[in-house]
């Protein structure tokens, strides 16, 4: 047999395969999907189902990798809410580095930078229009991010106009979450000393779960997202007065 020919074969012979079984029990099987749906291991969609995905720690390098072309976008929207002579925070994250590039080729003439990401502060750096505060603390390798007691005392002592907010989870009822525990307690911090709080995400972050709650979406003022969000999730947070800007 051709070597060419047998992945084809492999392939339908599995879809026979399966066939087979939906014939056999069609009833059992979407007995099974609603018991998983009601214990929320997935989600039933008109498609058939999907697994449920919690949000995990992954590396910063993974995550660029991941729907980049959507967080450009969703980056080029957020920029033009910058003002010239406006002090912002950009949280770690693979959207807000993605902001910080926008900034550098933007023709803002003044702007002060908060962070707590060594990314962005060195996408930042030699911007001479760019004043970059670098919030100092514990190293979380897995984000290049800055965290603890130290960068949540030197937070405290500051204030800005808006914090732009990557998140890795975002649930209605739930609200904002991270998977880590440090991290979320210094986006809370961000939370309170910006006027303005505006959440930067991607469509694959709605109703995932993650282990640390930021805070509920109460808090939040603005989401920025792409067109692929569920339009009734965007409709639930404009119900709740929350300005929903699709990129």
């Amino acid at each position: 047999m051709s070597k060419l020919k047998q992945p084809r074969l492999l392939v339908e012979e599995r879809r026979r395969r399966l066939l087979e079984i939906l014939d056999a029990q069609e009833r059992a099987i979407r007995g099974d999907l609603d018991a998983l749906t009601a214990t929320g291991a997935i989600i039933r969609s008109h498609g058939g189902a999907l697994k449920r995905v919690d949000a995990r720690d992954e590396p910063i390098a993974v995550k660029e990798t991941l729907h980049h072309i959507e967080k450009t976008r969703i980056a080029q929207a957020a920029l033009a809410t910058i003002r010239d002579g406006e002090t912002i925070i950009l949280d770690s994250g693979t959207t807000t580095v993605e902001i910080a590039r926008q900034i550098k080729k933007s023709e803002l003439r003044e702007l002060t930078v908060i962070t707590n990401a060594l990314n962005i502060a060195m996408e930042l750096a030699n911007l001479p229009n760019v004043r970059v505060i670098m919030i100092g603390g514990l190293l979380r390798q897995m984000a290049y991010s800055l965290v603890g007691p130290s960068a949540e005392h030197a937070l405290r002592g500051l204030q800005a106009d808006r914090v732009f907010l990557g998140v890795d989870g975002l649930d209605p009822e739930i609200g904002l979450m991270t998977p880590d525990v440090l991290e979320a307690q210094l986006n809370a911090i961000m939370i309170e000393i910006a006027r303005e709080v505006v959440v930067v995400a991607d469509a694959s972050k709605f109703q995932r779960r993650s282990l640390s709650v930021i805070a509920k979406l109460d808090k939040v003022n603005k989401l920025i997202t792409d067109d692929a969000a569920p339009p009734e999730i965007t409709a639930a947070l404009r119900a709740r007065n929350i300005e929903v800007v699709l990129a």
